[in-house]
C-alpha cells in the first residue's frame, strides 16, 4: 500500500508550507505506509524537490519522487532529440532518458512544461519546430498552478498556446495521462491498497481512476469547499492532508 502525494496544494502553496502536511507525512511513515509524492510540475530538477522537501520537514530521496518531466522523457527514445519549453527539471529528465536537448531548430519532439520565463520567443521556437514535423509533448495540461495569492497559469496554459499556433493536438505526459500512469506503477510494482490525495479532481482525481485506487481529495489547493461536488467523486474530502491523516 503507498499513499500517492501531490505536491503543489498538498504539502505546499509555492514556497509556503501547508501546516500539519509534514507531520502527516512523518505519521504516514512512522505507521509503515510507503509514501510517493508524485508532481505533475516539471519546473524543477530532482535535487531541488528533494532540497525544498527538506527544507519543510518532509526528507524524501529519489525513489520518493515522481516527476510529469520524467514522464515525458518516457515518450521519447536515447539518442532522439528534444526542444525543450520547459524548466530545468525536464532538461534534467530527458538528458537521463539518452535524450539530446536543443533550445532552437530541428528536433523530434518539443516538450513543453510550465516555466516563468515563457515569452513570444519561446513560443516561436516551440512551435516552429512543430510545425516541421516534431512530436509536441506536454508535461501537463494543467490551466492554472495553485499559489498563495490564488492560481496563476499552469502548464497547460503554456501547451495550448504551442499546440495552437503549430495546429496539432499535443500528447499529454502527466496526470492522469497514461504515461504518467505506467511510471508510478513501475516505481511501485503493486498498487493494490494504494490512494491518491490530490487538491484537483480533474488530474489527481481522474488519475486514481486510471490507476484503479481511491481518491482523497484536499482543500488546501485549488479546489475548495464551494467547488463541491466534483467529477469525480471523491472517496474522502478532508481540509487538508493532516485532517485526512487523522
Amino acid at each position: 500500500m503507498a499513499w500517492i502525494l501531490d505536491l503543489d496544494g498538498v504539502l505546499w502553496l509555492s514556497d509556503e508550507p501547508i501546516p500539519g502536511s509534514a507531520d502527516a507525512v512523518a505519521r504516514l511513515r512512522d505507521r509503515g505506509e510507503r509514501v510517493l509524492f508524485v508532481s505533475n510540475n516539471s519546473s524543477a530538477r530532482v535535487d531541488e524537490y528533494l532540497a525544498k522537501l527538506e527544507r519543510v520537514g518532509v526528507p524524501a530521496g529519489p525513489d520518493d519522487l515522481v516527476t510529469s518531466g520524467q514522464a515525458a522523457a518516457s515518450l521519447l527514445e536515447p539518442g532522439e532529440t528534444a526542444l525543450v519549453c520547459a524548466g530545468e527539471g525536464v532538461d534534467e529528465a530527458l538528458r537521463a532518458r539518452g535524450v539530446r536537448t536543443v533550445e532552437d531548430g530541428d528536433a523530434d519532439a518539443v516538450v513543453v512544461g510550465w516555466h516563468r520565463d515563457f515569452n513570444y520567443e519561446g513560443l516561436t521556437r516551440a512551435a516552429t519546430a512543430v510545425m516541421a514535423g516534431a512530436r509536441l509533448i506536454g508535461t501537463n495540461d494543467d490551466a492554472t498552478y495553485p499559489t498563495p495569492e490564488g492560481p496563476i497559469p499552469g502548464g497547460g496554459a503554456i501547451l495550448g498556446a504551442v499546440a495552437i499556433a503549430a495546429g496539432v493536438d499535443p500528447t499529454v505526459a502527466g496526470k492522469p495521462h497514461a504515461p504518467m500512469v505506467h511510471l508510478v506503477e513501475a516505481r511501485l510494482g503493486d498498487v493494490d491498497g494504494s490512494r491518491v490525495v490530490g487538491d484537483r479532481p480533474s488530474t489527481d482525481g481522474l488519475f486514481a481512476v486510471a490507476l484503479g485506487v481511491p481518491f482523497a481529495l484536499v482543500l488546501s489547493g485549488v479546489t475548495k469547499e464551494g467547488d463541491l461536488p466534483v467529477d469525480p467523486e471523491p472517496t474522502e474530502v478532508a481540509a487538508d492532508l493532516s485532517s485526512l491523516v487523522r
